[in-house]
């Protein structure tokens, strides 16, 4: 199931830099979910660090579903729900996105007239940023948990 440019109508968007271990928690579990059997409908996607380069990704989905480090006034491992009406309040609870260039990317897809049609994002507060490829233990537990909710917005 999938459009003319074959872009399926969900996409779950992993974001990071998986060389700064928690950084990378978006991209970990799309790592995760591509070994699990998911509706035809679903496309899952390794975002790395790009920004504004999402355009063509976001563009013309019906649901777009991101996992993304942010920073909150929360406990290391907390997983955070937002949609995009919270990402256009930056100044919303004391939580900032970490990779500023996917509220740049909806914003042109907005003005391009391509906009998903539902944005969710799953923030999960980050313990440890320094060099390294592994998460911490904190940040490992919650990827289960998080795989959960998506699949469970997946299925709504």
């Amino acid at each position: 199931m999938s459009d003319a440019q074959g872009r399926r109508p969900t996409l779950v968007l992993g974001i990071g830099n998986i060389l700064l271990r928690d950084e990378g928690v978006g991209v970990r579990v799309i790592e995760q979910m591509q070994k699990m059997h998911l509706p035809d409908g679903v496309e899952l996607v390794d975002g790395g660090t790009a920004g504004a380069d999402l355009l063509d990704v976001l563009a013309e989905r019906r649901k777009v579903i991101v996992i993304d480090a942010v920073q909150a006034d929360c406990d290391a491992g907390s997983v955070l729900r937002f949609t995009a009406d919270d990402l256009a309040c930056p100044d919303r609870a004391g939580v900032s996105l970490h990779e500023l260039g996917l509220g740049e990317a909806l914003i042109m897809t907005k003005q391009l007239g391509c906009a998903p049609e539902e944005v969710i994002v799953f923030g999960i507060k980050p313990k440890e940023l320094g060099c390294g490829l592994e998460l911490s233990e904190e940040i490992a537990a919650s990827v289960p948990k998080v795989i959960e909710l998506v699949l469970a917005e997946i299925a709504k």
